[in-house]
This record gives structure tokens, sequence and C-alpha cells, in this order.
């Protein structure tokens, strides 16, 4: 068994991923990183595998289950245990309820949903065999604030919350927490897809009127969640579990535009 402790990531190529996944290097992690994309998998690795840490590569689609319980199989025959679980990856289309294919929503339950309740459940079985070990769940603020285009992947994150507290309610007793971090906008990839209906990209038009809205006026960093999720890993939050972290700038109690306030306030705001 590895000496090191062990993290096992998923969507690990992407954003918010890839910062955590180098994150965690920097903190002394080996990582088995999960993800579609084998070619950015590959850059990944070549960017962690610096000093002492060790990667375990598992491409493969997470919609498929039997590839799941496997990669968990091969990270503890690899590295003999898992003590953190991320599941962060997810997939999903801007389509509204009255155009979304099932094909699309059981896709996007199937990776968002489904893969996280049963790679927790094959990673705390090794956990609980040492009486400690950290599952976090990465959703989305969207979880609660909905914009009315991405019905499966708001729905999906509603239950991702809700499979937090029930898994952190379940193994609790067994010293494994379970924590969901819900970020804000974060300026990624992922992030970047907003079209109009004549295909026309709608990015720099969103991020302009959501930095209106957010009282850090700035979209986050993916490094900023990837330390937000190491901290939380860690054992200085030791007695945080069943619970979800909003990391989002502020926005989400946010009512008016800052241009608004300045009209109101022109001193003040």
């Amino acid at each position: 068994m590895s000496e090191r402790p062990v993290i096992f990531i998923t969507g690990a190529a992407g954003g918010i991923g890839n910062a955590t996944c180098l994150e965690f290097a920097r903190r002394g992690y080996d990582i088995a990183v999960a993800d579609v994309n084998v070619e950015k998998l590959e850059d990944l690795a070549g960017q962690i595998n610096s000093g002492d840490t060790k990667t375990l590569l598992l491409p493969g689609d997470l919609a498929d289950l039997d590839y799941a319980e496997a990669s968990i199989n091969k990270t503890i025959e690899h590295f003999g245990r898992i003590d953190v679980l991320v599941n962060n990856a997810t997939w999903r289309e801007i389509k509204t309820m009255r155009t979304i294919s099932v094909e699309s929503w059981e896709k996007t339950m199937k990776v968002g949903v489904t893969a996280p309740a049963f790679l927790s459940r094959w990673a705390a079985a090794n956990m609980e065999k040492r009486g400690k070990g950290v599952i976090i769940n990465i959703s989305s603020i969207q979880s609660q604030s909905v914009a009315g285009i991405g019905p499966a992947y708001v729905a999906s994150k509603g239950a991702l919350d809700a499979l937090t507290y029930e898994l952190a309610t379940l193994w609790g007793p067994k010293g494994i927490r379970v924590l969901a971090v819900n970020p804000g906008a974060i300026d990624t990839d992922g992030s970047r897809d907003y079209e109009s209906g004549e295909g026309d990209n709608l990015t720099t038009q969103l991020r302009k009127w959501s930095e209106e809205m957010i009282p850090l006026r700035r979209w986050g960093r993916a490094e900023e969640i990837a330390k937000t999720i190491a901290m939380l890993a860690s054992d200085d939050a030791s007695y945080i579990t069943g619970t979800t972290i909003v990391a989002d700038g502020g926005v989400k109690m946010q009512f008016s535009p800052y241009p608004f306030k300045h009209q109101m306030f022109p001193e003040e705001y």
C-alpha cells in the first residue's frame, strides 16, 4: 500500500478537474484520473508527473458503470487505497425542456448522478476499512439558481446535493465525510459554449451581464475551486460534512446589478 494519500478524480482533464489534480499533487497526493478525453489526460499526466507524485490514467466514459467500477478497482489495486474521491465529471446540453431529448437527459443523469452515487459506494468500501475518507461532489449553484436552459443539468445538480446529505448520514459513523462544492461562474472551457439561435457565441455578453451581478465583480478561477476542494479534503475541515459549500463570489444571494446600484448611490457603488 502506498504511504502517500491517494485521490481519485473524475472529469480530471477539464478546467476544475485539471486544477484540482495539480493542487493535490502539490499537497503530496498520488492521483488516479478519470476522463473521457484521452489526449487531455495524457497532457495532464505530463503536468503532474514531477517529483514523487504517481499518476494512474483511467480513460473512459462514466455513463458506462462497468468502466466506473473497474476504475475504482484498478486504483485500489495500483495504490492500495483511496483517501479522497472527487466526483467532478459532468455532461450537459444547453436545451430547454421543450426540446431536450430523452437520450441527452439520461446521459446527463448517468454521468452527473448515477456514476457519483456508485463511485462513492465502491470507494467508501475501501475507506471504511481504514475508518477515514472524504468524498466531495462538485455540484453548482444552479442546483438552486436556474436559467431555464438546462433542465437535466439543473436536476442532476439538485440530486447531487441531496445525495451528498444522504451519503454523509450513511457513512459518517465510519469516519467518512461527504460534502458538495457549489461553484458559481468559473472561467473554464465548459463555460464558453453559449450561443444565440443564429449560432453566434454569447459568452462575452453573458460574462459581462453576470459580472454585473457578482459582488466580487469577476468570474472565478478553476484554481480557486481546486483550493476549496483541497481545504475540504484536509484535516482542517475535519468537522465539516453533510453540507454544500458555495464558492460563487457572492452572486447567489444577490438581487440587483451593480450598474443599477450605481445609479441609485453613485458615490457608494
